[in-house]
């Protein structure tokens, strides 16, 4: 076995006082189920909360972030995760919008220096700036648990994966493969009239940004989204997000295909 068991040595147990903090969970991937593969996990398709559309990333291949970090615990501790776990705050978990399940983060807190180690198992956290939620083992690691919340970095370092052999059962990292993130596009608008949408394509285009309609349909409705193609790595389109919410469209959010 070319890897050894991993994240023994991250995992330590904690004591404190909860905080609790706003989360909800990610509803039902919305859209037409028929129109999603078989193979493709629910914690991978589209999920939406308080209005906005989250598309989970394919890979966390090279995926670095900079924001503020939250943790979650008593008030949650049992409950169900967004990939089917139950939520124990003494375990080395967080919470991310989207990457993929069981991807491993280096999340170093800026203010102080101190690092850990976690395992994403659940979506959020759904408040503005916030990048990841932590439970409440890794945020003590951090020493954010007075406080509640800290700048901090994530640096994606694979992922963990449950090997079981008989009765023994183990997580084992994998490291990142050797491919291209994909395509990634800059979404700036959803209308129900075709019209408004094709005049905002044209402005983009205008612009020099080449731009493309999607159509999506929810419940009965269809939806014309405006998506500004933004390259094939995450920072680039992270840096054209950011181009874009100052260029009148704060909305703006990454997707990946």
């Amino acid at each position: 076995m070319k890897w050894i068991i991993f994240f023994s040595f991250v995992v330590f147990l904690f004591t404190a006082c909860a905080r609790t903090d706003f989360r909800r969970q990610p509803a039902a991937p919305v859209g037409k189920r028929s129109s999603y593969s078989a193979d493709i996990p629910a914690t991978q398709r589209p999920y939406t909360i308080n209005g906005r559309t989250y598309y989970p990333l394919p890979s966390s291949e090279g995926y670095v972030e900079t924001g503020i970090a939250s943790w979650y615990g008593g008030e949650f501790h049992g409950r169900k995760t967004a990939n089917g776990e139950t939520f124990n705050m003494h375990e080395m978990t967080a919470a991310h919008k989207t990457l993929p399940m069981h991807t491993l983060l280096l999340v170093r807190n800026l203010e102080n220096s101190r690092e850990t180690v976690v395992r994403v198992n659940d979506r959020g956290p759904f408040v503005k700036a916030r990048i990841v939620d932590l439970g409440l083992a890794a945020a003590s690691d951090l020493g954010i648990t007075g406080a509640g919340t800290a700048r901090v970095q994530i640096t994606a370092l694979g992922e963990a994966v449950t090997v079981i052999r008989g009765t023994n059962k183990s997580e084992r990292f994998l490291p990142h493969q050797d491919f291209t993130a994909g395509e990634f596009y800059v979404q700036i608008g959803s209308f129900v009239n075709p019209d408004n949408a094709e005049r905002l394509k044209e402005k983009m285009l205008a612009q020099g940004r080449p731009a493309v309609i999607q159509q999506f349909e929810r419940d009965a409705k269809v939806f014309h989204r405006v998506q500004v193609k933004a390259g094939d790595t995450l920072q680039g389109a992270k840096t054209m997000e950011a181009i874009l919410s100052d260029s009148g469209f704060p909305g703006a959010f990454v997707v990946a295909r």
